[in-house]
């Protein structure tokens, strides 16, 4: 049941994607919004039952439907596991922003991939050139491809089920809007939010740069996560970016760039520290890495796919 809701679902988005500012993700965001509001006092206690209370008022009745699912027909689990891994999933979300892109440098209009790179990342794309448009969209790729459905994939297999893919998408949108905002920055009130999003997102990472490092160059993967993974100052994006680039032989990661919303360390305070500089393996990225990242993409998603489909096959053995 799980590997069918899983392909249902991804075959369900590919013909009818959901729009990353569909009504389901609204009302999130609200609820965390108001959520903000009912309970930030300025102190990191009143953030944890924040979001306690938000994981309870989604991730309690998503189970309960479930369960009760389950007591009626196996048919009617298959739909709501259906339902729930389409909202949850965002693996047609930006891909319009990432196709865009590579269709506007492959046609040379530079100016048309910065916009539409701005309107993606939100960040300041005015001076950036071929090479780091490349950089910066491979790398808010593949971060938002782990987030968006590796991840997911990852805590739907878990015993809570569809529960366990709403925990994942919450916490990881918690973990944001409860810390970039500008009057959010810096606050005691999302400390919480963001650690419990890196505990819950800490062995699915791992997975993912694992997947990369498979279906890729693995030596180079494995080279790249070990050495130089820490230099981003978000641990799990490091991991993934590291180990993603060295399967692509891509540079990925600048002490300007801002990727997936987590800033590198800067490279001058690396130097003024005394620690080691070495350049990570691989070529600057251009508009052939583009396409690169499309095929790791879908041959780490078919990795998983596989894996789930032996699985699947062995506890209906068994």
């Amino acid at each position: 049941m799980t590997f069918l809701s899983i392909l249902i679902a991804l075959l369900i988005e590919q013909v009818r994607p959901l729009r990353a500012d569909n009504p389901v993700y609204n009302a999130v965001h609200a609820l965390a919004m108001r959520m903000e509001g009912w309970f930030n006092a300025g102190q990191a206690s009143h953030g944890r039952l924040a979001w306690l209370a938000t994981m309870l008022l989604l991730v309690v009745p998503t189970m309960l439907i479930y369960w009760l699912c389950v007591r009626l027909s196996p048919f009617a689990a298959l739909a709501w596991n259906i339902l729930i891994v389409y909202l949850t999933l965002g693996f047609r979300h930006y891909s319009h922003y990432f196709t865009s892109i590579q269709l506007a440098l492959n046609n040379g209009d530079e100016a048309g991939a910065r916009s539409l790179l701005a309107q993606w990342t939100g960040m300041d794309t005015v001076d950036l050139d071929v090479s780091n448009i490349s950089r910066i969209a491979v790398e808010n790729a593949l971060i938002t491809t782990h987030r968006n459905v590796f991840g997911v994939f990852f805590w739907f297999l878990m015993p809570l089920g569809p529960a366990g893919a709403i925990l994942y998408r919450v916490s990881e949108h918690l973990a944001k809007a409860w810390n970039e905002p500008e009057h959010l920055r810096n606050e005691d009130f999302g400390r919480f939010a963001a650690r419990a999003f890196h505990a819950i997102d800490w062995l699915p990472a791992r997975l993912t740069a694992i997947a990369f490092a498979v279906v890729g160059n693995f030596e180079d993967a494995i080279y790249a996560w070990r050495n130089f993974a820490s230099r981003w100052q978000d641990e799990a994006v490091g991991i993934i970016l590291s180990a993603g680039g060295g399967a692509m032989g891509l540079r990925l990661g600048t002490s300007v760039q801002k990727a997936a919303d987590v800033v590198l360390v800067d490279a001058y305070t690396i130097e003024a520290a005394g620690l080691e500089t070495e350049a990570p393996p691989g070529e600057e990225a251009n508009t052939r890495a583009l396409q690169s990242t499309v095929g790791l993409v879908w041959r780490s998603l078919l990795l998983w796919m596989l894996l789930l489909l032996l699985l699947s096959i062995a506890v209906w053995i068994g």
